[in-house]
């Protein structure tokens, strides 16, 4: 259900490009839009692993340095059938873990020293589990398209704002669209983009925490990290960038009311209660 809610999303957020593009900008704007949104992401989606890495300081650990952790990493990327990853720590207090990599040949996976400080070894395998199954699902890639896409309706709109502010008209060759339309467009579009976008994440997440808890072999495991992460990541601060918060197990800001509405992660309790219904599995 959660693969089909992520393609339904996915055809929703193109067909709001469409939209915007018939408002705002025709087909030659939204042509420019989109190439110059997919190069800037692609940029990203190449590079995310050591963007993301450096900026979080996450150091690279070997067997030798955190043998626990790492023997964690290697055997359920086993399980999982996709190659082992990359391991790293990153010197947090607050609880939490991500993965990263353009795809499960370059992948990485980073948790914090105070992941390690709290959870049991069972409770880190499913966080671990939960990581691993972005990697195998290609997330990355998912979150590249749909930040593509909601990218280019944003520069569409900006387009269209400087083109009112300088006068412009539309110089296409397209029927002529309303003025009234591309400012309905202009500031509805990107806002209905962000909340697909962020829509999409949260399917992903349910669908990690499932795929997280068969690989770790036990529901329980990540029901019971979550539970622990959640409360410490409402006391331990963690300075963490929005435009990274989707990548990371429980998200590291906070908020409530209209803010779960833009929230990249579905509510905790909501989280826990499937992966409890679920049962033991092996």
């Amino acid at each position: 259900m959660n693969t089909l809610k992520t393609m339904t999303l996915m055809v929703g957020l193109t067909l709001v490009l469409v939209w915007a593009g018939a408002a705002m900008g025709g087909k030659s704007g939204m042509t420019m839009a989109l190439m110059f949104a997919l190069v800037m992401n692609l940029v990203s989606y190449w590079f995310s692993d050591k963007i993301v890495l450096k900026m979080y300081r996450a150091k690279q650990v070997s067997e030798s340095d955190a043998p626990d952790l790492y023997s964690i990493v290697r055997r359920l990327s086993q399980k999982a059938e996709i190659p082992m990853p990359k391991v790293y720590i990153m010197e947090q207090d607050q609880p939490n873990a991500f993965a990263t990599g353009r795809n499960p040949s370059h992948a990485a996976v980073a948790v914090t020293t105070g992941i390690m400080r709290i959870l049991s070894r069972e409770e880190l395998e499913g966080v671990i589990g939960h990581e691993l199954a972005h990697v195998k699902h290609r997330d990355i890639l998912i979150g590249t398209i749909a930040a593509t896409i909601a990218g280019a309706i944003s520069y569409l709109a900006q387009m269209t704002q400087w083109a009112m502010i300088f006068g412009g008209g539309r110089h296409d060759d397209e029927e002529g669209g309303s003025p009234v339309a591309a400012i309905v467009m202009m500031i509805v579009g990107p806002i209905a983009a962000m909340l697909i976008q962020m829509a999409i994440s949260r399917s992903r997440e349910y669908i990690a925490d499932e795929g997280g808890a068969r690989i770790a072999g036990n529901p329980g495991y990540l029901a019971g990290a979550l539970k622990k992460l959640h409360m410490a990541s409402q006391r331990i601060p963690l300075d963490a960038q929005p435009a990274t918060a989707h990548m990371f197990i429980v998200s590291p800001l906070s908020g409530g009311g209209i803010f779960k509405l833009f929230s990249t992660h579905p509510p905790i309790e909501e989280r826990i209660a499937r992966l409890e219904s679920m049962g033991r599995v092996r």
